[in-house]
């Protein structure tokens, strides 16, 4: 089937911009951004767009994750404490502001003592082990920018919402059997995609597992889970247009990023109800927030028996990642103007 792109707006969490937000060539704001992450996709689409709008970014990012024993174990408290010393010496170049991305990083960004400060949170910078950390240096901030509704209720300071944008471009409705035959897919069967790795724990890929196996006792033909991370971002929309629904099984997520580029390209979605996933989806056809795991599987089956289209283009293309730049330039001015 061909996916039908649609281009139209709608309501924003945001402060409202224009429906064709473009690039302003009379921005002189150099921002210095504080991430755990400097690869992290949607970090670097950020980093991308704001530099198309004028404004120049220079980055200090983490030390890398640790390796043992061929494992990646992640991040240690002495990286962060490498970090800190790095982070607030550069906060002694020539920048305007700097801007913390994800939780963990604004302890540097609040202790710097020469900027104002922005703190983006992500959602398990909140949510999950070090949420106290990052509620005391929001706190501490100049201003906050959280992923969802959800989020700035379980911060309780003012804050802006502003979720990760999409690229429109990129995540676009192509035809799914030219997707299916790039990937090498049998398109005689139905393919769910779940775009996270097996090991990472709060995405919940047993439950992924547990849905898509009970799903295959009740549909006729044949069910694929597929696992999907690694691959480049650019090849990540023909995996949306391969598969038949996007299954997110998550513990808790900010505003996933995954739902959103599932809906760019008119891929139904089933998933838990974590971060702004209900809000995303509403007014979207034949796309499911489910309350625990049988209705997950009545919601797949659902999804994979009926073979419609989704609506999802439409609802999603007010965060097209325009938006979220001008958005952001906007909280930067309001920082500095103050």
């Amino acid at each position: 089937m061909s996916r039908q792109a649609v281009d139209e707006g709608g309501t924003v969490t945001a402060p409202e911009t224009g429906p064709d937000a473009s690039p302003q060539t009379d921005v002189d704001i150099s921002v210095l951004n504080l991430v755990t992450n400097d690869e992290a996709r949607f970090f670097k689409q950020q980093v991308s767009i704001l530099e198309e709008f004028g404004i120049s970014c220079t980055t200090v990012s983490v030390p890398e994750d640790r390796v043992v024993d061929g494992d990646i174990r992640g991040r240690s408290i002495v990286q962060y404490l490498e970090f800190l010393p790095r982070a607030i010496g550069a906060s002694f170049g020539d920048y305007d502001l700097v801007h913390a991305n994800y939780g963990l990083t604004a302890p540097a960004a609040v202790l710097q003592p020469n900027l104002p400060v922005v703190v983006s949170l992500w959602g398990s910078d909140l949510f999950g082990r070090y949420g106290p950390v990052s509620k005391l240096c929001a706190r501490l901030a100049d201003d906050v920018v959280v992923m969802s509704d959800g989020m700035a209720a379980e911060l309780g300071t003012e804050a802006h919402v502003i979720p990760h944008g999409i690229d429109l471009d990129r995540f676009q409705p192509t035809d799914q059997r030219e997707a299916q035959a790039d990937l090498g897919w049998d398109n005689g069967r139905n393919h769910v995609l779940f775009p996270y790795a097996r090991g990472k724990s709060v995405k919940n890929a047993p439950l992924a597992e547990r849905v898509v196996e009970a799903a295959r006792d009740r549909l006729d033909g044949p069910v694929e889970l597929h696992f999907v991370t690694g691959v480049p971002h650019r090849r990540m929309s023909v995996y949306m247009n391969a598969a038949d629904a996007l299954l997110l099984t998550s513990d808790r997520e900010g505003s996933p990023n995954s739902v959103k580029e599932a809906m760019a390209c008119n891929l139904p979605v089933v998933s838990t109800d974590v971060g702004d996933v209900r809000e995303r989806l509403r007014g979207v056809h034949h796309s499911f927030v489910a309350q625990d795991d049988a209705e997950l599987v009545d919601c797949l089956v659902s999804v994979l028996d009926a073979d419609r289209e989704s609506n999802g283009r439409a609802v999603v293309a007010e965060i097209r990642i325009e938006r979220m730049a001008e958005r952001l330039l906007r909280v930067y001015r309001e920082v500095l103007d103050e």
